[in-house]
């Protein structure tokens, strides 16, 4: 086992210098010496260590190299703090996970999932109140004559101009119908939102809620 250790710290020692002159070993003849005992062709050789090393350095080493050959566990550097790699989760392997769940557990899991679960009860829509103005939809389900077809009549036939200004002064036509509502329409048209008289202000359109509460009741 000593040997063993000298022959790894002579692997690790560092390269000899080919520049020594007479009266020093021949650096060739050292290297195929050196490989030839590493290889198991011939006599371990004895490899002085470097001259920059103590003897303490060198037995601490070579302590170590048997210590670890006998424990048959080779040492590694311990990876720099802040590079351990994030576990990718592997619920879609279906090996992976057949091999750490079973039937019994999945019915395990399964009903603790049941038991945690909530049911939420439906509520009634609330009502409307009648304070909030007038319904528009209310209004749109309780017509059925197209858009454009005059069913009201209209005295100010003059009154496109005005009808633009006074149009344009509503974010949507739907709040634009609210307001012909309240302010007595459909009989009746004070700001000429209605110029043709079909009950519907500004190029509103009720077939949109007329067509949803169709398809209501179709899905009941």
């Amino acid at each position: 086992m000593t040997g063993l250790a000298v022959l790894m710290l002579g692997a690790c020692a560092s390269q000899p210098d080919d520049s020594r002159g007479v009266g020093f070993s021949d650096y060739s003849q050292d290297r195929a010496a050196r490989e030839a005992a590493l290889r198991g062709t011939g006599q371990p050789q004895t490899v002085l260590p470097p001259a920059e090393r103590s003897e303490a350095e060198i037995s601490a080493l070579a302590e170590g190299a048997i210590a670890a050959a006998e424990s048959g566990q080779a040492t590694a550097a311990a990876p720099p703090v802040g590079t351990a790699h994030v576990a990718i989760s592997d619920e879609q392997d279906f090996g992976a996970v057949s091999e750490r769940e079973s039937i019994e557990s999945d019915a395990e899991r399964l009903r603790r999932m049941q038991e945690q679960r909530v049911e939420v009860a439906p509520t009634a829509v609330p009502e409307r109140p009648d304070s909030t103005g007038p319904n528009i939809i209310q209004y749109a389900l309780s017509t059925s004559h197209p858009v454009g077809q005059q069913m009201y009549r209209r005295m100010n036939l003059a009154a496109g101009a005005r009808h633009e200004r006074n149009c344009l002064s509503y974010r949507s036509d739907d709040l634009a119908q609210e307001a012909f509502l309240r302010m007595g329409g459909p009989g009746r048209d004070r700001q000429a939102l209605d110029p043709d008289g079909d009950g519907y202000a500004c190029g509103w359109d009720p077939t949109v809620y007329r067509n949803a509460a169709t398809a209501a009741a179709q899905g009941q």
